[in-house]
């Protein structure tokens, strides 16, 4: 059984030694120019104004968690739609609870008003 996971301890040794001997090389190799310039905050030629650390309104965030809890029912939906023959009445049933869950969640949302932006 041990010798099963040989092969995989081999390829994450084999990642893992590349993965540091290029960070190493290209430390020692690199070119060493710090200046002003190059230490400074880069977002895409846009001189940055303010501080970094600017407060967010807690509606960006409960979009991002909405977003991410909803974009995890598709991962569910892809395979049931797959084999949704395979699975039978059964399944069909199984997936309407499933969507039913997830659409008692959006409407309790929706109705406490977490969608709308002001």
């Amino acid at each position: 059984m041990i010798q099963d996971y040989v092969p995989v301890v081999i390829q994450m040794a084999i990642a893992i030694g590349f993965a540091g001997f290029v960070l190493i090389v290209t430390h020692l190799l690199g070119p060493k120019r710090f200046d002003k310039r190059k230490l400074d905050t880069y977002e895409c030629g846009i001189p940055y104004k303010g501080d970094s650390r600017a407060r967010f309104s807690i509606k960006f965030y409960l979009t991002a968690v909405i977003f991410v809890l909803f974009d995890i029912e598709v991962v569910f939906l892809y395979p049931w739609a797959v084999n949704f023959k395979k699975f039978g009445l059964f399944g069909f049933i199984e997936m309407v609870i499933f969507i039913t869950v997830l659409l008692v969640g959006f409407l309790y949302i929706w109705k406490k008003g977490a969608l709308e932006w002001e």
